[in-house]
C-alpha cells in the first residue's frame, strides 16, 4: 500500500456488493495460466432442496498442471468446484484494489462469504499425491563435482586462526591457577637465573595460564618494547635479587 490517503470511494456510492470467496492454492495457479482477456471458467447458481447451490467449473484448458495446452490426462485438476457458503457474521469487511498508478479504490462491501472447495474425484486424489510427493523432497541437493574448482576460495576442513585459537584454548585449558604465592616464588626463582624472560617461557616454566601470568608480571616486572631485549619481561628493581651486569662492573672498578 502507498502512503495515500485519498480512497476512490465510487464503489460504496454504488452500493457494490462483492462476495469473498477462498479458493484453494493450485486453483488460483491456474487461473495465472489464463490469457489476459481469458476464461478461466464459470459460476452457476441454482436452486437445490430450497438451499441456493453455487458452483464453480474450471475451464477445460486450464485443468491441465503443466503449460496450457498439454493433454496428459494424470495431470489433470479437479473441474467441478462448489461453494460451502458461510454469513458474514456482522462483520463490516471491504475489498480495496490498487492500481497502476497506486491509486486506491473501494470496489465494494463484503456481502457473502464461501469456501470454493474441489469435488473429491480421482484427478483431485492424483492431485494430492503428486502435492504429498512434492512436499517430501529434500531442498537440498548434493552434487558430484568432476573437477575441482579454482574460480572461489577453496573449502578446508579447518581455517588458520582456529587452529591456534583452538590450540591455545586446549593448552590453557589444561593449566589451573596456582595460589599467588607459589607462582611468586616460582617466577622469582627463575629471574635469579635469568635476567630476561618472554612470556612463552614463563608459561612453559610456571604451567599458568597467560592473561593470569601477564596479571601478576605487570605489578612485579617491566616489559621492554625495545632495545635488545625486545618483547621480553624483566623485575622491577625493587624485586630483583641479582645485580645487573653494569653495577657489578662499576663495583669491580670501585
Amino acid at each position: 500500500m502507498s502512503d495515500k490517503t485519498e480512497v476512490n470511494l465510487t464503489g460504496v456510492q454504488q452500493s457494490k456488493g462483492v462476495w469473498l470467496v477462498k479458493v484453494p492454492k493450485y486453483l488460483s495457479q491456474q487461473w495465472d495460466k489464463a490469457t489476459e482477456k481469458g476464461e478461466v471458467g464459470k459460476i452457476s447458481i441454482g436452486k437445490r432442496q430450497g438451499k441456493t447451490e453455487v458452483r464453480f467449473s474450471l475451464n477445460e484448458e486450464l485443468t491441465a498442471l503443466g503449460a496450457v495446452g498439454e493433454k496428459d490426462a494424470s495431470l489433470q485438476v479437479p473441474r467441478d468446484h462448489p461453494f460451502t457458503m458461510h454469513t458474514v457474521g456482522g462483520q463490516t469487511m471491504a475489498v480495496f484494489s490498487q492500481s497502476d498508478t497506486d491509486e486506491i479504490s473501494l470496489e465494494g462491501m463484503v456481502v457473502h462469504r464461501a469456501e470454493c472447495r474441489p469435488v473429491v474425484d480421482d484427478s483431485y486424489m492424483k492431485l494430492k499425491k503428486l502435492q504429498i510427493k512434492e512436499s517430501t523432497k529434500s531442498p537440498r541437493l548434493s552434487q558430484q563435482l568432476e573437477r575441482a574448482i579454482t574460480t572461489v576460495f577453496k573449502p578446508v576442513a579447518n581455517h588458520d586462526f582456529n587452529v591456534v585459537y583452538d590450540k591455545k584454548k586446549k593448552s590453557e585449558g589444561k593449566m589451573v591457577r596456582a595460589e599467588r604465592q607459589v607462582v611468586l616464588d616460582m617466577l622469582f626463582s627463575a629471574f635469579e637465573k635469568h635476567q630476561y624472560y618472554n612470556i612463552k617461557d614463563l608459561v612453559d616454566i610456571t604451567k599458568q595460564p597467560v592473561t593470569y601470568l601477564k596479571e601478576i608480571m605487570k605489578e612485579i616486572g617491566t616489559y621492554n618494547n625495545k632495545g635488545a631485549h625486545k618483547s621480553t619481561w624483566e623485575l622491577k628493581p625493587e624485586y630483583r635479587h641479582y645485580q645487573c651486569a653494569e653495577e657489578e662492573e662499576e663495583m669491580q672498578i670501585a
